[in-house]
């Protein structure tokens, strides 16, 4: 006897629909025969556009997640927004400080942390968020831009922070100005640039643009990778 699949309902947008168990909120929406224009992104957690809202029937208390990653529930209330809300300072690079008063200066209100780590615990990424806003507050611009490298600007620690605090936007402050000013030179980077615009893998492109979709594959398969440096 084959195996029934078990319904769940949710609300989208306040109409009511019924989905299989088990489907992830962006698979459910897809399903309902919603058409994701955006906030669909890589679909595997990394790229952070398809930070949700979401609450239950009976239960008013607002949650966020990445809509590729939570499963529906029973009673989910579901809805999208175009972008997540969150307050960016406008700043020209080139024009900034790397120092610790220039952050300070971008976001005051990161003196309002008192270390809750709820934005660590809402990290999809495990980042260490708390630390790196205690590392803002020191000026030690490197160690933010360290703990916040795998950051996908998802905004969920934003949407959880009592303090109405943006961690991910002061994470990209630090990691440009430690990219723009404090980081050592890449010569291997360097060098490549120097290749690429003496033309070096110009025929190696144009070869490749002439490939086939099957050729390309075994190209990529069969390809030498470098070591890491």
């Amino acid at each position: 006897m084959a195996e029934t699949t078990r319904m769940v309902d949710v609300y989208v947008m306040g109409k009511h629909y019924a989905v299989p168990e088990g489907l992830t909120i962006l698979t459910a929406l897809e399903y309902c025969g919603y058409r994701m224009v955006r906030g669909c992104g890589c679909r595997a957690g990394f790229c952070g556009a398809c930070a949700t809202v979401y609450n239950f029937k009976n239960d008013p208390q607002l949650r966020f997640d990445l809509a590729c990653q939570k499963t529906v529930e029973q009673d989910m209330y579901l809805t999208q927004i175009p972008f997540f809300p969150a307050a960016k300072t406008i700043y020209d690079l080139e024009e900034l400080q790397a120092n610790g008063d220039q952050v300070l200066k971008l976001y005051p209100d990161i003196i309002k942390c008192f270390g809750c780590n709820t934005c660590t615990k809402t990290c999809p990424q495990e980042l260490e968020v708390m630390w790196y806003m205690s590392d803002a507050l020191r000026g030690d611009i490197k160690e933010v831009a360290n703990k916040s490298f795998d950051c996908v600007i998802c905004g969920l620690c934003a949407a959880r922070c009592p303090q109405g605090l943006v961690p991910y936007n002061v994470a990209l402050l630090c990691r440009r100005l430690y990219g723009r000013y404090l980081a050592k030179p890449s010569k291997h980077l360097e060098e490549r640039i120097k290749e690429i615009e003496a033309g070096k893998f110009d025929a190696e492109l144009k070869g490749l643009k002439k490939a086939s979709e099957k050729e390309l594959r075994e190209r990529y398969n069969k390809r030498e990778i470098e070591p890491a440096l």
